[in-house]
């Protein structure tokens, strides 16, 4: 039996799922619905099984997809999950929740109140460099963490404005946060520092921050920082580094770098962590086992509520203790 997948957006990353799913058998993208019909006519044209809606509720009255994938930016969350939930239809969702963390604590006890199954694309967790650095750290006490996403700043017109993005660490050092979270556990308290340098003389309307640093005290004792910027006139680093008594851990997006007493081992990622983090989510929809998605909505917002704590710390100018809501 086809499992049929709706696709909400029409940026790149939504042809990245789009073109996994189509791979798979037994599954098929049988709808589009973007910000205009035109742009989910576009997105539709390349997949024979897919047809482009005007609005989600079309989309879901018409096209009644098993399963949907939400990836449109930080500040388009939130109705788009309701209905969803209210129509009990499983769904998988492009980081960030949203750009604050009033509709994610809400949406996540929408979730758990209809026991609806959810992943989130934090796809660093599904790589192999995580899993290997993961099964390394099990049995090592880590002192310290330092993580990083150095680069330039992408040329969307929402990324740039703070009410749009949510600013890069919540809109893209997340990834950093949530592959901490991951490997050392919890965030009790941060404390950060952000700025503007240079970007928004460099382009109009830029309100986000362009350089920042967070320092973060972990439940377990450990300590850590995570700086980011978009300063960078292309490329940069992305990764984060942990450091133990028998040496660094570092976990990088292809691969990881052990290095212990001067020996220095390298672990290159052999799979593709977009197609794991699919194949779990559909596995979830088809035989209900949810043990193989990685981050549910549940723990996502977690990771959400890092980052946001670390935006406020960073208007304030103080140290924010973490709220999961709970």
């Amino acid at each position: 039996m086809t499992l049929n997948v709706g696709i909400i957006g029409t940026g790149w990353f939504s042809n990245v799922h789009a073109d996994i799913l189509t791979r798979m058998d037994g599954v098929a993208v049988n709808a589009f619905a973007g910000s205009s019909l035109a742009k989910a006519e576009q997105s539709a044209l390349r997949y024979a099984s897919s047809k482009p809606y005007a609005s989600v509720e079309q989309m879901l009255d018409q096209a009644k997809p098993d399963a949907v994938y939400i990836c449109v930016p930080p500040f388009a969350h939130g109705d788009i999950e309701r209905q969803l939930i209210e129509r009990g239809i499983p769904f998988l969702v492009e980081k960030p929740l949203g750009t604050g963390m009033g509709e994610p604590l809400a949406i996540a006890e929408a979730v758990k109140k209809a026991g609806l199954t959810t992943s989130v694309g934090y796809h660093f967790r599904y790589a192999d460099a995580a899993s290997r650095a993961a099964d390394l750290l099990r049995d090592r006490t880590a002192g310290m963490a330092l993580g990083y996403w150095m680069g330039d700043m992408p040329q969307v017109y929402w990324w740039r404005k703070q009410e749009g993005s949510g600013g890069q660490f919540i809109e893209q050092t997340t990834h950093i946060v949530d592959l901490l979270r991951y490997l050392l556990g919890e965030v009790e308290e941060v404390y950060a520092a952000f700025a503007q340098r240079a970007m928004h003389e460099r382009h109009e309307g830029v309100t986000v921050h362009d350089v920042g640093t967070v320092t973060m005290k972990l439940a377990s004792g450990a300590v850590a920082t995570i700086s980011n910027t978009c300063i960078l006139p292309e490329g940069g680093q992305v990764g984060l580094t942990v450091y133990t008594a028998q040496g660094q851990v570092e976990v990088r997006p292809d691969k990881l770098i052990v290095t212990e007493k001067g020996v220095l081992t390298e672990h290159r990622n052999a799979g593709n962590p977009y197609e794991r983090e699919n194949e779990a989510f559909i596995r979830a929809v088809r035989t209900g086992d949810v043990s193989g998605i990685r981050s549910s909505y549940a723990d996502a917002a977690r990771t959400m509520a890092v980052t946001h704590a670390a935006l406020r710390s960073a208007q304030s100018g103080l140290p924010v203790r973490v709220a999961y809501g709970e």
